[in-house]
């Protein structure tokens, strides 16, 4: 084995055992604390563990976010993210570099928190989590299940939250004041994060400060570059508000399937006249993000389900 890890502890890392075989790219994943670069480092012979025993071959490097891509005969090879802020040429070298040192039996450790770049250049992934080894092997499988893991604490970290924004755009005629925004979970609770696929919601409040004979309350969603992606109101749902006098209070609740890709969105609001005459409009009030455990590419979510049939 090229290198072998046995009940390493080295905060954050705890009890850490695992062995990586010789002419192999090892991706590593885990979040930030997790002891990713501390275990690229005691691999490196650059740290003291204060237990256990390390295994490795007497040539190593170790490559940092800053450092030259020049790899050399190097036997143990760590990349901590060095390849994060490279142009494509620039990682295109790295990968042909990569071939050459793994046909040359020389193993590789890979961090990143880029999904492809692990997937495509790994032929094992280990996932850190808490300073312990959570999973190891098959990439595809491993990242899979460390989507999950990902989906669930964004989901976590944006229950009972809502992030507002400073309006870039606010404007209207002053009838009526938007009073409150917010981003429901399918509970009917405030959240800053959707989960794919579930039923979820926008809550407005507006109250008219004059007497309004019909108002249309509407909502616009947009991704963080400001590409539309879905807007409606009460008028195109078929939902008559007025008339509405002066000093009166609506909260209007829009209730839909998240059918979005994992990103960032924002999120617009008005209260306008049929005729859409505005009384407020708040451009991207608020800031939410949709979180799933699978990848998915572009901003619609359509859940393809595939057929193959095969033919002689």
């Amino acid at each position: 084995m090229a290198i072998t890890f046995h009940e390493v502890s080295f905060p954050p890392i705890e009890g850490f055992t695992a062995s990586a075989p010789d002419g192999a790219v090892i991706g590593i994943v885990g979040e930030d604390g997790s002891g990713a670069r501390e275990l690229l480092r005691l691999a490196a012979g650059l740290g003291s563990a204060g237990g256990g025993s390390i295994e490795r071959p007497g040539t190593r490097l170790l490559v940092g976010p800053d450092d030259p891509l020049e790899f050399g005969d190097a036997k143990l090879l760590l990349l901590d993210h060095a390849l994060a802020a490279r142009d494509g040429l620039a990682r295109a070298q790295a990968a042909v570099e990569l071939v050459r040192l793994r046909r040359a039996g020389a193993t590789v450790f890979l961090t990143s928190h880029e999904e492809d770049l692990l997937l495509s250049l790994s032929d094992e992934i280990w996932w850190l989590d808490r300073g312990r080894l959570a999973a190891k092997g098959d990439p595809a499988e491993v990242m899979a299940r460390f989507r999950d893991h990902m989906a669930a604490r964004i989901l976590a970290w944006g229950a009972g939250r809502t992030l507002a924004l400073a309006p870039p755009l606010r404007r209207g005629d002053g009838r009526a004041e938007l009073i409150s925004i917010q981003t429901l979970d399918s509970g009917g609770n405030p959240a800053m994060a959707w989960k794919s696929g579930e039923m979820v919601g926008v809550r407005v409040a507006v109250r008219y400060r004059e007497a309004v004979e019909n108002p249309v309350i509407g909502i616009m969603i947009r991704t963080r570059i400001g590409f539309e992606v879905y807007g409606t109101n009460t008028e195109l749902e078929g939902v008559r508000l007025g008339p509405c006098s002066a000093g009166q209070s609506l909260r209007a609740l829009f209730r839909f399937r998240c059918e979005l890709c994992p990103r960032e969105y924002t999120l617009t609001a008005a209260s306008h006249d049929p005729d859409g005459a505005l009384h407020e409009w708040l451009e991207d009030a608020l800031a939410f993000v949709v979180a799933d455990s699978r990848f998915t590419a572009g901003v619609a979510n359509l859940r393809a389900r595939v057929s193959v049939e095969r033919q002689a």
